[in-house]
């Protein structure tokens, strides 16, 4: 059985149209009835019937649809796990994190890793926290790296590391050893505030500024990249993560503004994760030499 049936099968089941299944697969509308008519052959029933411009699979096409899609899917998994072997991987690990993790250190921890464990496949799907449970769950993805502590008792959420929140402010051009210090009270009655670029603490910290800055100018961005960038050009000023921010401030593009008055939050990086076999403890035994 040749595999190009089976796939033209399946895509003129979804299409219910040999023209649009021709289309799709680049091949000619006559060569599209002359696959499906070979592999009604292997199989020994019709599988199509016509419906004017329509094809409809048949009760046997119906029955024959799964098979083929599982036929396809073990095809393209054992040509994957063979080119992992040529490649010289003996495990995969599939990583979930949230684009805050996924652009900090994180390439940095990834490239020793890869270093050292050669023949450990890794996969990275960046997704927003609050998605990362539901990766894990579905079985996606082996391991999830997220800013939002999850509570299901299916899962396990593990907290890695604790993360300074400073406030964040643009350079004001000024030499930092004759500048005066900067006035962090004064910054935000004058700016505007970028808020709830990260999923836990964004509400609790604004209660307690606007009980000190009633006329407190906000503006919520959902991404920390765009939130420094933000700031960068001028647009505001934020309370983000230290780690998150922490070469912008060594090359003095950002600044960070002292805030006594104020009890800032600490940010929480968690692992979520639902099994707990060699190849994700020997990957979180690595990222907790690392100081964030």
């Amino acid at each position: 059985m040749d595999l190009k049936w089976l796939h033209t099968f399946t895509t003129a089941a979804t299409h219910e149209n040999f023209r649009k299944t021709a289309e799709e697969l680049y091949i000619s509308q006559p060569t599209i009835t002359v696959q499906i008519k070979l592999l009604e052959d292997e199989v020994g029933s019709p599988l199509f019937e016509r419906d004017g411009r329509r094809v409809i699979l048949t009760e046997a096409g119906k029955r024959f649809l799964p098979i083929a899609r599982n036929m396809i899917e073990l095809y393209e998994n054992g040509m994957s796990d063979l080119d992992r072997f040529r490649q010289g991987y003996s495990q995969k690990l599939t990583l979930a994190m949230s684009p805050l993790i996924a652009e900090s250190i994180m390439p940095y921890v990834l490239k020793r890793f890869m270093v050292i464990h050669p023949e450990i496949e890794i996969s990275v799907q960046v997704l927003d926290s609050m998605n990362i449970s539901e990766a894990v769950l579905a079985g996606e993805v082996d391991l999830g790296l997220s800013r939002l502590h999850i509570n299901n008792s299916d899962l396990i959420c593990r907290p890695l590391y604790e993360d300074p929140v400073i406030l964040v402010v643009p350079h004001d051009g000024r030499d930092s050893e004759t500048a005066p210090p900067l006035d962090a009270e004064e910054l935000l009655r004058n700016h505007h505030l970028i808020t709830h670029n990260h999923p836990e603490y964004w509400d609790g910290l604004l209660q307690s500024l606007r009980t000190q800055f009633p006329m407190l100018k906000t503006m919520a961005v959902s991404q920390v990249h765009v939130t420094r960038r933000f700031i960068i050009e001028g647009l505001g000023v934020s309370f983000l993560p230290s780690s998150t921010v922490r070469r912008e401030l060594l090359e003095g593009r950002l600044l960070e503004a002292p805030c006594n008055f104020l009890k800032l939050p600490i940010a929480k990086t968690y692992a979520v994760l639902k099994y707990e076999h060699p190849k994700e403890k020997q990957f979180l035994d690595f990222l907790s030499k690392f100081r964030f």
